[in-house]
């Protein structure tokens, strides 16, 4: 679904149609907010899994430590080494004690420099030794300091890093010593065990934090099922808050007296730029309906849904009708976030096969097509959802679904 540019009024405030995501919106802020390194619902919880996981890999390595203690050409190096490790992972927990879920650019500059300081004096320790994977620890163990990073630090940010001490020790094991059939399956394990967690860290916080801003989308969307007929959205809400905000100044100056009657040409033109908007949001209220604001105000939806309905006829249904249709909806386009899918809703046109029932309904035919998605690949829950709507047929043509709903709704007339 594409938007039109939108433009903006004397008073800074964005108009017309409504089909864009402006950032300066609650949806949009919600949402952005979201998104930002140490404000995700939960993610705290996350950090403190991290951490645990962290702990348990540094006690791994200091016990391989105390093991080949007595191996080591030189202990010095690797046990600076540990010390400039430990300290790191200290530093890094007060900082965050005290100044919250936060890891700003300079301190994750610092927890870089110390990983790869740690990779670089463990080197030293065991280069004579000629097998890193069977006597590195503090190397082994470096990349917790960007374990405990995932949460608080972009992903690719982190990625990236973890890219760096992969090579890094990759490069060092061919280096060092022969890469042959027996030492191979070590120096792959110690490969892995050294990056993997951290690979797997970023992986779960993504994760977490793309349902995070699907669940908070769909709480959003889901306040439209309740909404009047025909009503604003979320996003004209603050809009016209704001131009109510901006009419009271204007009439409270007349008021009292800071602004003279009649006004000049600058103050006449504001004024009238207000009541223009004022009125295009009174039409545009009378013919979007609470379909048309879940959709075009819905980070989700919005991508891969497309509505037509030039009568306005989703505003007869009930609410129990509407949660079936926005539930359908929703669990067809948000399980396919690895394969494009679009859903495509069509409500009406009314036809002489519709007309008034003697219960005091009538018929408002809604078909909803998609593509990309095969019946088989259907959830049973979607079905049920359907169910709540109205009473339906389903067809395939091309692997794609149609199913066409016969909704009984009130009939208008009667009210």
């Amino acid at each position: 679904m594409t938007y039109p540019d939108l433009g903006e009024n004397t008073l800074g405030v964005i108009f017309g149609k409504r089909r864009g995501l402006p950032g300066d919106v609650p949806t949009v802020r919600t949402l952005r907010q979201a998104k930002e390194m140490g404000s995700s619902l939960g993610t705290g919880f996350l950090g403190v899994g991290a951490g645990v996981i962290a702990a348990l890999q540094m006690v791994y390595g200091l016990t391989l430590l105390v093991w080949n203690w007595d191996a080591y050409p030189d202990t010095l190096p690797v046990a600076l080494a540990w010390l400039l490790l430990l300290l790191c992972l200290g530093g890094v927990a007060i900082s965050i004690a005290t100044r919250g879920e936060s890891m700003p650019n300079w301190l994750f500059a610092i927890v870089l420099a110390t990983v790869f300081g740690v990779i670089a004096l463990d080197f030293v320790a065991i280069w004579p030794l000629e097998n890193i994977a069977g006597y590195g620890t503090a190397s082994l163990c470096a990349s917790a300091g960007l374990l405990i990073s995932v949460t608080l630090r972009r992903s690719w940010e982190v990625l990236l890093a973890a890219a760096g001490v992969a090579i890094v020790l990759a490069w060092g094991i061919l280096v060092n010593g022969p890469v042959t059939t027996t030492t191979l399956p070590s120096q792959l394990g110690f490969l892995t065990l050294a990056v993997f967690p951290t690979v797997a860290g970023i992986y779960i916080i993504r994760r977490f934090r793309r349902l995070v801003q699907t669940e908070l989308d769909r709480v959003l969307v889901q306040s439209t099922v309740s909404a009047p007929r025909f009503a604003v959205g979320m996003l004209a809400s603050e809009e016209l808050a704001r131009l109510d905000l901006a009419a009271e100044e204007l009439l409270d100056s007349v008021a009292t007296g800071r602004l003279s009657l009649p006004l000049d040409s600058r103050m006449a033109s504001r004024a009238a730029s207000l009541a223009t908007e004022l009125r295009l949001h009174l039409i545009e209220g009378r013919r979007e309906t609470w379909l048309y604001h879940a959709v075009t105000e819905s980070e989700t939806l919005g991508r891969s849904v497309t509505l037509s309905d030039r009568s306005s006829l989703a505003g007869l249904l009930g609410r129990r009708q509407r949660d079936g249709l926005l539930s359908a909806v929703w669990l067809l386009v948000s399980d396919r976030a690895t394969r494009p899918a679009t859903v495509e809703i069509t409500i009406g046109p009314a036809s002489a096969a519709n007309r008034p029932r003697t219960d005091g309904t009538i018929s408002v035919p809604i078909v909803i097509t998609t593509t990309g998605i095969p019946r088989n690949r259907v959830d049973p829950s979607t079905w049920e959802a359907i169910g709540k709507v109205g009473r339906y047929t389903d067809s395939t043509y091309d692997s794609s679904l149609r199913v066409e709903i016969n909704c009984l709704v009130d009939n208008p007339a009667d009210h």
